[in-house]
């Protein structure tokens, strides 16, 4: 996570660490909101990552930019409230390799553009015809997992705020019960 205002956010430094962690075969993502490429550049340059995530206002045009330089697959999160935020979804599978289906925040100044907890109505993604690899995200919890994956189709989800005590702190026993849940959905 390097964006700032998010009580998740890590320093390149901090992320490089954790990176040198991982147990081989398990790919990281970087997540980035309207970033510059000064931005990405500085971090790809200390962290490995498989893919980048984008989870602001970028544009198509602006995703494929950020793909063409940085040679690295790219996520593009689309912040779901009504079918209509749908609507650009055809043109950022043109330009993205995957796509993340994520609630879209509260319109307030400090709602964060995603890990608001916060969920959408996932029927919406029932009607829609989706051409890249997704994943789903928004308000996951251990309780709804089960549902938003019946109701979507998921077969990869991405969980933040859902297993946090609080903002920023994970909980090792909402993990485990989340991991729990997922595997029996055999979901990733």
């Amino acid at each position: 996570m390097f964006y700032p205002p998010s009580p998740r956010a890590l320093t390149p430094d901090i992320a490089a660490n954790l990176a040198r962690m991982l147990p081989t075969g398990v790919r990281s993502a970087g997540l980035f909101v309207d970033a510059s490429d000064d931005l990405i550049a500085d971090v790809t340059a200390r962290v490995p990552l498989d893919m980048l995530q984008l989870h602001g206002d970028e544009t198509p045009r602006r995703v494929a930019e950020i793909r063409g330089r940085f040679e690295t697959p790219v996520m593009k999160a689309i912040r779901v409230a009504t079918a209509d935020d749908l609507a650009l979804l055809p043109e950022y599978e043109a330009v993205a390799d995957w796509i993340l289906f994520d609630a879209k925040p509260p319109k307030h100044v400090t709602a964060l553009p995603g890990g608001t907890g916060i969920a959408f109505d996932w029927q919406l993604l029932q009607r829609v015809k989706i051409a890249r690899p997704w994943m789903l995200a928004g308000g996951l919890t251990a309780a709804n997992l089960a549902e938003a994956v019946s109701l979507t189709g998921a077969k990869m989800v991405d969980v933040s705020s859902g297993v946090e005590d609080r903002p920023g702190e994970k909980s090792v026993a909402l993990i485990r019960e989340f991991l729990t849940v997922a595997a029996a959905l055999r979901v990733g």
